[in-house]
């Protein structure tokens, strides 16, 4: 059986995806690219001082001329994309704000993706969350119907094949029950990505009314809101992660549930707790959690850790490029 990778290379190889990198002058992004380049998966394109990303390729043995090389300071559309800047943000900036935004790279590399000279981008190994967002949030913009976006992790174990969706793990602190509800619907969404027939739980500490509080309330009304917008979706709460994910544990506390049991997408009802379980996955059950994967947006941007490795980079590009093909 392939792994989860070897799926998603054959959803993107030969479909020529171009991918921003804005860090070229951090040599795990530059390596991971020029794997990408190598391999023939992804058509990567690299921001910066053209002799410095050419300088660290040689370093580690890689001289393809073709690999497309951009520095933001020379080039020659630059004031073309700041007019183009200015008329995307109505009345927000001026062309002295884009001339300032535009020589940041990541609000140039997302401004390559919004003009169509991109598929996506990936950044972060050097950026904030904050940094890599923003730019995406205020150019690209949310799908319509999503007021914001969310981060989710894809929680793989390549030895068992084992493949779960956690939501929302990175940016919403505490989403109402609308929010929570699109969150769940838009994290389906994602899933299909990764070949899952997506089948959502909301979690809570209470299964089916089995307590009660204003925290289980807000996850009641977002499973409501979200069938209301999902109705084909197999999707229920509110869920205990037992009831949720163990078929024992389901017939006995949600007995009648679609879901219960059998659920492969995992919607957390805060950022806290969305945190905290990945990470206990992550940790105790040896699952590889790969993430933020950001959804929601018209056009994917997805943001690193800082901690990032060669070979995380390189993952998530493959996902960028996968969500740029699904779309």
């Amino acid at each position: 059986m392939r792994g989860l990778f070897g799926d998603l290379r054959g959803k993107i190889v030969g479909k020529n995806v171009k991918i921003v990198f804005p860090e070229g002058i951090d040599e795990r992004v530059v390596r991971a690219a020029a794997r990408l380049k190598f391999e023939g998966l992804i058509e990567p394109i690299i921001l910066g001082e053209d002799a410095a990303v050419r300088n660290l390729l040689a370093s580690f043995g890689f001289a393809d001329p073709g690999i497309t090389i951009i520095n933001p300071e020379e080039y020659p559309e630059f004031e073309a994309m700041k007019e183009k800047f200015v008329e995307l943000r109505k009345g927000k900036a001026t062309m002295e704000d884009a001339d300032k935004l535009l020589r940041d790279v990541n609000y140039f590399g997302v401004m390559l993706v919004q003009l169509g000279l991109a598929d996506g981008m990936v950044s972060g190994a050097i950026h904030s969350t904050g940094d890599t967002v923003r730019p995406a949030l205020q150019i690209i913009k949310t799908k319509p119907g999503i007021s914001r976006t969310s981060g989710v992790f894809l929680m793989n174990r390549e030895n068992t094949h084992e493949r779960y969706i956690f939501a929302d793990c990175a940016i919403n602190i505490d989403p109402n029950a609308q929010e929570l509800a699109e969150i769940a619907v838009n994290t389906a969404e994602t899933a299909r990505i990764f070949d899952l027939d997506p089948k959502v739980a909301l979690l809570s500490f209470s299964t089916m009314g089995s307590a009660r509080a204003p925290q289980v309330d807000k996850v009641q009304e977002a499973t409501k809101l979200a069938r209301e917008l999902a109705p084909e979706l197999a999707l229920d709460g509110e869920l205990q992660f037992d009831a949720a994910f163990d078929d024992v544990t389901a017939k006995i506390k949600a007995p009648f549930s679609p879901v219960a049991g059998k659920a492969n997408v995992f919607v957390f009802p805060d950022l806290q707790s969305g945190n905290i379980g990945y990470k206990i996955a992550q940790r105790l059950g040896m699952f590889e959690a790969i993430g933020p994967i950001l959804q929601g947006l018209n056009k994917p941007v997805n943001d690193l850790s800082r901690g990032s490795s060669a070979e995380d980079i390189y993952k998530l590009a493959i996902i960028t490029a996968a969500q740029a093909v699904e779309k």
